[in-house]
């Protein structure tokens, strides 16, 4: 019985801990090769834009990038807060179109752009 409470004890241990931070499953994705490749950029796109199928790391980005926002990406890694800064430069710079049709799905009110726009400012970004 005390073995039994011991290791529910340790699961919910351990789900806290995963709660805190977001998988780093993912992380070795090159987002060069995706970014520079209009095929993959578009599939992605279409993921995140609920026009398409998600490959199963679209799907995790999908699926977290409203908390991420949220909470200023506080549960990602320090690749995954890299890749997002390198993402959102390319986006502003490349593709400011898609930036747009992002925006009013992950932030239609503007909270989380008011929020981050002095964040951007420091990286050189105007939102």
């Amino acid at each position: 019985m005390k073995l039994a409470i011991l290791f529910a004890i340790f699961g919910l241990i351990l789900a806290a801990d995963a709660a805190r931070q977001y998988t780093t499953k993912y992380d070795n994705i090159d987002l060069d090769d995706i970014l520079k490749n209009q095929r993959l950029y578009k599939k992605y796109f279409e993921c995140l834009t609920n026009k398409g199928k998600c490959t199963p790391d679209g799907r995790e980005l999908k699926e977290h990038l409203p908390d991420a926002l949220k909470t200023g990406c506080s549960k990602c890694s320090d690749k995954q807060r890299a890749g997002s800064e390198k993402v959102i430069k390319f986006l502003l710079k490349n593709k400011p179109q898609d930036y747009a049709v992002l925006e009013k799905i992950y932030d239609p009110q503007g909270t989380y752009k008011k929020k981050y726009e002095s964040e951007a400012k420091k990286l050189g970004v105007n939102l």
